[in-house]
């Protein structure tokens, strides 16, 4: 790494035996611990994802080589298998919970494989896990309307809070998709920091509401994980990743400009 740059680890599920929905983007138990091992033969130093805007937005050195080790949307295995891994290494992390996906009193039984009980995620955020918002109902954000996009953010917002007792102030925005509007909308719901995907490292520069990071699944082995450590080859690593969200993002815009035509013609 040089300069400021950080790799932001994204996780999903951590899962022995995952389904055809979360097999791709899930980690097998035993590698997730191989690569927690790693990070600490590096030397390398966690942060949450308030750690570390905390240090860019007040211009505070960093701590040597940081890293960032972040999940999404709130699957079981983070606290079957990943807390006691974190734990025993003393790493804090992140997980991003979609509040509609967790299992108890506001479960929309949208979650992709077995979820996080509220019970458990308190359980993590006592064991040093930051708990940031992921909206309510994982939608794609920038395809809701104005009200539609505040609603699913104060809500999920409202949820997280109660649940925990504290405000979140990290956000991650589901399918790493954003767009100005949907920034601008996070902000306004009080997060002071957002993470997109990306597939390259977190530098200052990209601000605190589009910061980058990089994809880690069930196919990455220990040389393309050093590799995400380091910085290196993720231009080869992630260029088919980069074409298909171009590509995947130019088919949602002409889908979006196709709706309104249709709507303006009714």
């Amino acid at each position: 790494m040089t300069g400021t740059a950080v790799p932001i680890l994204m996780y999903h599920a951590v899962a022995t035996a995952p389904n055809d929905a979360t097999r791709a983007l899930s980690v097998a138990p035993e590698a997730f611990a191989g690569q927690m091992a790693l990070i600490d033969d590096l030397g390398l130093t966690p942060l949450t994802t308030a750690a570390l805007a905390d240090h860019w937005r007040h211009g505070r050195p960093l701590p040597a080589r940081p890293v960032l080790i972040t999940f999404d949307d709130g699957y079981e295995g983070v606290h079957r298998h990943a807390l006691p891994v974190l734990a025993e290494h003393g790493f804090p992390a992140t997980l991003f919970a979609s509040t509609g996906w967790i299992r108890g009193p506001h479960d929309t039984g949208g979650g992709l494989d077995a979820m996080l009980d509220w019970a458990q995620v308190r359980e993590l955020a006592d064991g040093g896990v930051e708990i940031g918002g992921h909206s309510h109902s994982h939608p794609q954000l920038d395809q809701l309307d104005d009200d539609a996009l505040a609603a699913e953010l104060e809500h999920s917002t409202g949820l997280l809070t109660a649940e925990l007792g504290s405000r979140p102030v990290s956000f991650a925005y589901p399918y790493g998709y954003s767009s100005r509007r949907v920034r601008r909308a996070v902000r306004e719901a009080g997060y002071a920091q957002a993470l997109a995907v990306g597939n390259a490292l977190a530098r200052r520069g990209q601000g605190p509401y589009a910061l980058r990071r990089v994809t880690v699944r069930r196919s990455t082995g220990a040389a393309e994980f050093t590799r995400l450590l380091q910085g290196r080859s993720l231009a080869r690593d992630f260029a088919r990743d980069r074409a298909l969200t171009k590509g995947y993002a130019l088919v949602r815009r002409t889908r979006q400009v196709c709706r309104k035509a249709i709507l303006a013609r009714v």
